[in-house]
């Protein structure tokens, strides 16, 4: 069987630019999500009429989610997609997807103009968000690393997680000076979209970003593999590193849904802080994954990606319990950033070597398929709900702390998955 082509191919292109056009639409991605969840409130009052805040806000939470059931198939379809035609031209799929999805949500007639066709036609764009996204992740993480030289994965592989962290922050950014600069009746009645449309914008960007990749691996299977499915391969060959990538990723989605995104409506909702105050949270939590995330990278490609990430996701479990206590009985915004930078630098440390380690851990001819299926059931299961899922938690419970409980029980997911993988700092990729 052919190997894929590495870096050591012509590759005239910067690694500044090569790092940005792998993970912008990784950016993209989180950005799109993001900005749904911090206007998760607006979107429930003007698409889900419902007997209560709470009610509305679980129906947005679940329109949220309902994207994350797409995830596998378009983790099946565009996986196997670029495993056979190539990551390049997925990943230009996937971003075209992307703003489509994204367009529909921002353009879409609320209930009162246009009755049940408003949300339908957001849930629709976020089933094709969902459907992209589960091709992006694969196709774009497995760039950089067929890309990056071996001692040196690690570092390249974290940009994807830094550049959630920077979409998180624009993201944020661009929440707070909406809120802050305009009116609640401009806000639910025309602003709430500009967000949104914003993100369509970036699409060009990362289209000319792309244009200067080198394809990595373009339909150089040999005729004995040519007709068999990436996806039967993967499932009858590697189901045990689907399995334990699944609990690798576990972890990092459900920390990633309540510290990074969560934490802007529970600052709201809990601690009755002003909703500028989550916003900022959002910013925080965007600027310590920015900056832990790389740090994680050249850690793993000094001691190892198993090392690194244990000791990430083992303070996590053990510190995220009394941070909630101390945020609780200390409701204000110096708390609240406090600890939404201290986790979310935790979290940015291990995530970042999970994704990348997950990509590692697949042959060439199945890397995007096993990569994209991974990320797309541990995603769409703990993370596309687990907003939804703490939600419902605090109110079952009636205890603020419910939030924790739902992350300890992740983590240690993640602990005993590590176990499970090889160590793969400074191997070369088959």
């Amino acid at each position: 069987m052919a190997q894929a082509s590495t870096a050591a191919v012509a590759r005239p292109i910067s690694t500044n630019r090569l790092i940005a056009a792998c993970t912008i639409g990784n950016a993209l991605e989180f950005y799109d999500f993001v900005i749904f969840s911090f206007f998760a409130r607006t979107i429930g009052a003007l698409f889900f009429p419902a007997q209560d805040e709470t009610a509305q806000l679980l129906l947005a939470f679940a329109t949220y989610g309902v994207g994350f059931f797409l995830r596998p198939l378009g983790g099946v379809v565009l996986g196997s997609f670029a495993d056979r035609k190539g990551r390049k031209i997925a990943t230009i799929v996937t971003l075209m997807l992307m703003a489509l999805g994204t367009a529909m949500i921002g353009l879409a007639p609320t209930y009162a103009t246009a009755g049940i066709a408003g949300p339908l036609l957001v849930v629709t764009g976020r089933l094709i968000q969902g459907f992209s996204a589960g091709g992006e992740v694969g196709a774009s993480t497995t760039l950089l690393a067929e890309y990056a030289p071996p001692a040196r994965r690690g570092y390249f592989g974290s940009w994807q997680l830094a550049s959630q962290g920077l979409a998180v922050m624009v993201a944020a950014g661009v929440a707070f000076t909406v809120f802050n600069t305009l009116s609640p009746a401009d806000v639910s009645g025309w602003a709430w979209r500009i967000p949104f449309l914003i993100g369509v914008l970036i699409v060009p960007v990362g289209l000319w970003l792309r244009k200067a990749l080198e394809e990595t691996h373009a339909n150089e299977l040999d005729a004995r593999t040519r007709d068999v499915s990436s996806l039967r391969i993967a499932f009858g060959q590697h189901l045990g590193k689907i399995v334990s990538g699944v609990g690798l990723i576990i972890g990092g989605t459900a920390a990633n849904a309540v510290v990074v995104l969560y934490m802007a409506t529970y600052a709201v909702t809990q601690l009755k802080l002003a909703p500028t105050s989550g916003l900022l949270a959002g910013v925080t939590a965007g600027f310590a994954t920015l900056i832990a995330a790389p740090i994680g990278g050249a850690l793993s490609d000094v001691i190892g990606r198993r090392l690194v990430a244990l000791i990430a996701y083992v303070m996590i479990l053990v510190t995220i319990y009394p941070a909630f206590l101390y945020l609780n009985a200390n409701p204000d915004v110096s708390s609240l950033l406090m600890i939404v930078g201290f986790l979310a630098a935790l979290n940015g440390i291990g995530g970042a070597i999970i994704i990348i380690t997950v990509a590692e851990i697949f042959p060439v001819e199945v890397r995007v398929t096993g990569m994209s299926m991974v990320y797309a059931l541990g995603v769409a299961i703990f993370g596309g709900f687990g907003q939804f899922i703490v939600t419902w938690l605090i109110k079952a419970t009636d205890s603020p702390i419910a939030p924790a409980y739902y992350v300890m029980a992740c983590a240690v997911a993640t602990i005993l998955a590590l176990a499970t993988i090889p160590e793969m700092r400074g191997k070369t990729l088959s």
